[in-house]
């Protein structure tokens, strides 16, 4: 156990941990599906990589070692909630049913979206640091007048907790009591500034300071990470307001495709990190407590593997899009502004105009 006050459920060896607040509600055909979640994502991730350095997409932003808490957190959702992420959370993206090759569709850079919110209740990719903070909390506000029973999660990370975006969504969240949950990944490096720079406290003791809780999970135990969030969403729901979930983790990657933690960090902190990781300790407590074998990881493995494959075919495939549709779904109904610079546009000789 990393401190305390952290909830955890599964340590880094895969035996369970009693906590006096939290237990595990998961059989083992749940458990087993969260492995599979966290497999897939990490072979999706790395395909991703792969096609970043090929030169077929312009940026990745890498999740290894982050599966747990996206997952877990992903998982938590009920149907009719609404998660607004970052530009990290492709494992939620994943259990909200988003199809890979949508997540990957910014980062090819022809689109500026990848899928239809509403239709998956997740929302696009925000890359603004914290900027999704406040959409999630003017969503739960508007979940709040509906009388609708629906929480919302939202993501960020622990660079993005210094974001004044961030801290105005907390003061915002307590004042109306609104259904959010604050979901931070600390995965300790804001880049290339540590936590500890950024905090001199641990993070989700900010909470109180605005009015309501907060809790810190391990965040490479899974099963913590779900009942962690599960609780607090159900908590929105039947209006106890916004909770702030810190997931404690760590990047065992580079921040983005275009940055080496290398200058930064020392490989001796990156290895003790790779011994607690996530998807390990799942599977050595199915293969210890639930007697799972060898061949039904084998078979999640082969699952991933074709996955990646396919994944790799489906950006292959994606054309540039006609310029002109980038005035499409600027805003909902038409603009007269938009119209405008689309004539412009027109005029210029993009295509689009009357054939």
């Amino acid at each position: 156990m990393i401190d305390e006050e952290l909830v955890q459920l599964l340590s880094p060896e895969g035996e369970r941990v009693a906590h006096p607040e939290y237990e595990s509600s998961l059989g083992s055909n749940e458990v087993l599906g969260l492995y599979r979640d966290m497999v897939i994502i990490r072979r999706i991730c790395n395909e991703s990589t792969s096609l970043q350095r090929q030169g077929q997409l312009a940026l990745w932003a890498p999740v290894q070692g982050q599966e747990a808490a996206q997952i877990g957190a992903g998982r938590a959702l009920a149907p009719m909630d609404f998660s607004f992420p970052s530009y990290r959370e492709h494992g939620v993206a994943w259990c909200r049913g988003v199809p890979p090759e949508d997540m990957l569709r910014v980062f090819r850079a022809v689109t500026t979206g990848g899928w239809d919110p509403q239709k998956y209740r997740h929302s696009v990719p925000t890359v603004v640091l914290g900027n999704q903070t406040l959409h999630a909390v003017g969503y739960a506000m508007g979940v709040q007048r509906d009388g609708a029973e629906e929480a919302v999660l939202t993501f960020f990370g622990d660079g993005a907790s210094s974001q004044g975006d961030v801290l105005e969504s907390f003061v915002w969240a307590a004042s109306f009591n609104a259904p959010v949950v604050f979901f931070c990944q600390n995965n300790q490096w804001g880049i290339s500034t540590p936590s500890s720079v950024q905090s001199k406290i641990p993070l989700y003791h900010r909470a109180p300071g605005f009015g309501f809780p907060g809790v810190r999970v391990d965040g490479n135990d899974v099963l913590a990470v779900y009942e962690v969030t599960k609780r607090a969403l159900e908590s929105a729901r039947v209006g106890g307001g916004p909770t702030l979930v810190e997931a404690y983790t760590y990047r065992i990657g580079a921040h983005t495709t275009s940055d080496d933690p290398t200058r930064y960090r020392i490989d001796a902190e990156v290895e003790v990190w790779k011994h607690r990781d996530p998807i390990e300790r799942v599977k050595a407590l199915l293969a210890r407590e639930f007697k799972v074998k060898t061949t039904t990881f084998d078979e999640i493995a082969q699952e991933a593997e074709r996955l990646a494959l396919k994944l790799r075919e489906d950006v292959l495939a994606m054309g540039r899009p006609d310029p002109i549709t980038m005035f499409d779904n600027v805003y909902a109904d038409a603009h007269p502004l938009i119209d405008e610079e689309r004539r412009e546009m027109i005029e210029l000789g993009v295509s689009g105009g009357p054939s």
